[in-house]
């Protein structure tokens, strides 16, 4: 049986073209060589993507748009953050959760609400904001 990553039901969809450059303003969390990634479409429904980096050795994340996967996902990002991107609030802003799949179950995937990647309004600057506010979990599943 084979499972895919649906996004909830009646989200929106995220319109980001099928290949976006993005430089982020500090390295993500734990790869501090790796700050130019392009954002590439995993499928056509415009919610999940890979975000690899363009360095042949870099790593590569599936990442997912949390719009369309947590409706009520607001995250309250931190000023400096929002400076940086030139956004006022996450809402200005493209926000994707990284996800993870243990062991390639799918249906297992959950995905980090605590460390978004948030792109800023330009299209092309990014950061991971780490958060402090413990209800955004960092292990969400993607079903419920």
């Amino acid at each position: 049986m084979t499972a895919t990553l649906a996004p909830a039901a009646g989200a929106s969809r995220t319109t980001a073209p099928a290949v976006q450059v993005l430089r982020f303003t500090e390295p993500v969390a734990g790869f501090p060589g790796h700050r130019d990634y392009a954002l590439v479409a995993a499928d056509g429904s415009g919610s999940v993507f890979w975000l690899q980096s363009l360095a042949a050795d870099g790593p590569r994340f599936l990442a997912v748009a949390a719009a369309a996967f947590f409706p009520d996902y607001a995250p309250v990002l931190p000023g400096p953050a929002c400076a940086e991107l030139g956004i006022g609030d996450a809402g200005d802003g493209t926000v994707y959760c990284l996800v993870s799949v243990p062991d390639g179950d799918v249906g297992r995937a959950t995905a980090n609400l605590r460390a978004p990647v948030v792109v800023g309004a330009t299209g092309d600057r990014a950061c991971q904001v780490v958060l402090t506010d413990p209800a955004h979990p960092v292990r969400r599943p993607l079903r419920r």
